[in-house]
């Protein structure tokens, strides 16, 4: 069992995004599956986490893939993806091949401001909420045809290379999108949902000190009311309910991944009652943290 002495420090963030040789920093990266296993495996073969977004397609193989609080199994010609902050172990089987794709939201081009499907924070929320999507066998073809492109082109130093990646990244994951069958995903962006992407923004950065509505409220120019209303019509849930899930998502997370005691991860939450914190995580979970731990601990071992 994975076991550091504070929680802050439990998942160590991953490697920056470099070419492999040539050591360049690009926020893009491209390799295979069987390079990543055979050049970062020490970085991979315990949970840990990225600020940035990473996406694995593995066109044959299995093995076991777990991402915050789920397992999965590993299959044939799937994807697999992981949002900055998550939590995840790719344990592969020694056959496995496929790519990895590494990116950030700044790479891709994704802001507040921007309006179209592949640049809306909500894209790639929704592909991490759906963390493993099954490739049709027509959309395999072109799939390949971009990733060669993309190796093709990492590969080099030519002009303008980080524009040609960025083309043909958003060419893929728009041929990725298609394979989730939600027409919901492509709605026009509104002013409701730049808020609440705004919003949620705002809560992955300070869900350990900001935990009212109205702290997250008064940084967006709005009344707490109007928020809670406007986060509800766009996620079927109010500001609120989102605020208490983050904070346990966290919780869960290091109880999970590091065994971390209460009083650890009250203390990293910034809570300083740990009471509170019980009387809370059970509110939130429906269960008390000794409970969950317990049943947790017997799903998931990384010994």
């Amino acid at each position: 069992m994975l076991s550091l002495n504070r929680p802050s420090t439990i998942i160590k963030n991953g490697t920056s995004l470099q070419h492999p040789t040539r050591g360049t920093a690009l926020p893009f990266e491209i390799h295979t599956i069987e390079w990543m296993m055979k050049n970062r495996w020490g970085q991979q073969s315990t949970p840990h986490r990225h600020n940035y977004y990473k996406i694995i397609w593995v066109k044959q193989g299995g093995g076991t893939y777990l991402v915050d609080l789920d397992k999965h199994g590993i299959s044939n010609n799937t994807v697999y993806c992981q949002a900055p902050g998550q939590i995840y172990l790719f344990n592969a089987g020694e056959h496995t091949s496929g790519y990895v794709v590494s990116f950030t939201a700044e790479f891709l081009g994704i802001n507040e401001h921007s309006f179209e499907p592949l640049h809306d924070p909500g894209f790639l929320n929704a592909c991490a909420h759906a963390p493993v999507i099954k490739v049709s066998g027509e959309m395999q073809k072109e799939m390949q045809e971009i990733i060669e492109k993309m190796v093709k082109e990492y590969d080099n130093f030519f002009l303008l290379r980080a524009e040609i990646l960025k083309g043909f990244l958003k060419i893929f994951l728009i041929y990725l999108t298609r394979q989730f069958g939600r027409p919901a995903m492509y709605q026009q962006r509104t002013k409701n949902t730049a808020l609440t992407d705004k919003f949620l923004g705002l809560l992955e950065k300070n869900y350990t000190t900001c935990k009212m509505v109205s702290d997250y409220a008064e940084e967006l120019f709005v009344s707490s009311n109007y928020l809670n209303e406007i986060v509800k019509k766009v996620t079927g849930f109010p500001a609120s309910y989102h605020i208490r899930q983050r904070i346990v998502l966290e919780a869960k997370r290091q109880a999970i991944y590091v065994n971390a005691s209460m009083k650890e991860i009250a203390y990293h939450l910034g809570f300083d009652d740990i009471a509170h914190f019980s009387k809370f995580f059970k509110n939130v979970s429906g269960m008390s943290f000794t409970e969950f731990k317990k049943e947790a601990l017997r799903r998931f071992s990384f010994q």
